[in-house]
């Protein structure tokens, strides 16, 4: 298998992974945690687990300056964006959330443009705008909200297209447990002060207690491991692109596990992103979206 080819298989496990998080969230939310507490755990989990894995398989540790910067960028970097993000769903509801958050893939298309200072093709931006008009279509229809809540949707889609951007070189100094480990053991830490300050909310039952720890095994472990791997396999607008599946993979598992009832209009937004995503791996397009990646 090509390298291309496994980013994109990788992109693709990471989209469904992080697709099923407000599945299972939901039950420790009905459960009675609260979303800071759910991050902590979380990435608590998610960190402990890939550390042992990386030390059991032998995993180099990285040089003391790399795993510095990836503590900066799970600590700073991840877990602001995770934050604002949960922030934003507290205040606005969930469709409105997730339609200002999946504004990341046009914005790192434009970061990425900026960056090597070369335009993305018309196809190339028509998938990416295609992509996102899917992702608003699978919304729906959304209800009003406050202005800190939008500016909070708006701050974690800038936040997570920045991640995009930055991650790659920063990623490569370590392997990749390890280099997923760090990043959510400093991700959790952050969620760690940010419990400490206004105190937990732990759930009741061992239902909910399952469900936030399948998120860190599968919304954290395994979906940011294969998050970050294909980060370095494919261009950062690449794997933005083909993550626009997880709106999509979550509203299909709503319907599926939750008995939500599935629109018209949704069914149509979740076609036009697997369209997007078609064109973004056989044709052009990808090539346009494409800078260096270092093996």
């Amino acid at each position: 298998m090509s390298t291309r080819a496994a980013g994109a298989l990788l992109a693709l496990l990471s989209a469904v992974c992080f697709g099923l998080v407000p599945l299972l969230g939901r039950v420790a939310y009905d459960g009675g945690a609260d979303a800071a507490t759910a991050l902590l755990v979380r990435f608590a989990v998610a960190s402990a687990v890939l550390l042992a894995v990386a030390r059991a398989v032998g995993e180099p540790w990285p040089a003391r300056r790399a795993v510095g910067a990836l503590l900066l960028l799970g600590g700073v970097g991840y877990g602001l964006q995770s934050l604002a993000y949960f922030s934003a769903l507290e205040r606005l509801s969930p469709g409105l959330t997730s339609l200002l958050l999946y504004a990341y893939p046009a914005v790192v298309v434009l970061l990425t443009a900026l960056v090597h200072r070369r335009a993305p093709s018309p196809l190339a931006a028509g998938a990416v705008l295609v992509a996102t008009l899917g992702v608003a279509l699978s919304v729906g229809p959304v209800e009003g909200g406050l202005g800190l809540g939008v500016a909070l949707g708006l701050a974690a889609a800038a936040a997570y297209a920045l991640l995009y951007v930055v991650s790659p070189p920063l990623l490569r100094r370590a392997g990749p447990l390890t280099g997923a480990g760090l990043v959510c053991a400093a991700t959790a830490a952050f969620d760690a002060a940010v419990v400490g300050v206004q105190g937990p909310q732990w759930p009741s039952g061992a239902g909910a207690w399952s469900a936030l720890v399948a998120v860190g095994l599968v919304g954290g472990a395994v979906a940011v491991t294969a998050f970050f791997a294909a980060l370095t396999r494919l261009a950062p607008p690449e794997v933005a692109v083909l993550s626009t599946v997880e709106p999509v993979v979550a509203l299909a598992g709503a319907a599926l596990l939750l008995g939500e009832p599935l629109r018209g209009l949704q069914v149509l937004g979740g076609a036009l992103v697997l369209v997007a995503v078609v064109v973004l791996a056989r044709t052009g397009a990808r090539r346009d979206l494409e800078v260096e990646v270092e093996a």
